[in-house]
């Protein structure tokens, strides 16, 4: 006797539920598990390879010498996500030109936060022992009794008198 043949158009249109295995009978999700299952190998064993062998397998990958100074443990952590990388894809193109931007910015001196966050003319109001201050946001930074500053943090360490990460302070961060 044959097996049946699975046809999901026909038990879509006759309102049966569809298979979860779908038409292949869950072939790919066994491959894509003894695949995922040979990656974490791979990932693990690099922790039993000499310092040598890992930095072979950095010139491999990246096609570059790994950089100088460079301890083993960030040169497996380095090659670990490059495999990752290599079985999951990596970041989106828009991801990595945000990144970029973001570098530059840094670079620059630019604030440290994502602008588009906060928005011109938001009040950031924050209770701290007994008194509530508030903060209007700005296009060129931030105000706080009636001065101008570039930085959250700066006002957070005003108000707190020890250092304070500002938009963890006024609970805008990520």
């Amino acid at each position: 006797m044959k097996p049946p043949v699975l046809d999901v158009s026909a038990r879509q249109h006759s309102g049966e539920p569809s298979s979860i295995l779908g038409p292949n009978r869950g072939r790919k999700d066994r491959i894509r598990k003894r695949h995922l299952a040979e990656l974490d190998g791979e990932i693990a064993a690099l922790v039993d390879r000499s310092t040598q062998e890992l930095r072979h397998a950095w010139r491999t990958l990246h096609h570059t010498g790994p950089p100088l100074g460079l301890s083993r443990d960030l040169m497996i952590r380095g090659l670990a996500d490059k495999l990752q990388h290599h079985a999951h894809g990596g970041p989106s193109r828009a991801l990595q030109r945000r990144l970029q931007i973001l570098a530059g910015e840094f670079e620059k001196g630019a604030r440290s936060f994502d602008a588009g966050v906060l928005k011109t003319g938001a009040t950031l109001v924050r209770q701290w022992r007994g008194h509530t201050h508030t903060v209007l946001v700005r296009e060129d930074g931030f105000e706080y009794e009636d001065q101008c500053y570039r930085s959250l943090t700066v006002i957070a360490e005003q108000i707190t008198g020890a250092h304070w990460s500002g938009p963890r302070f006024f609970g805008v961060s990520k």
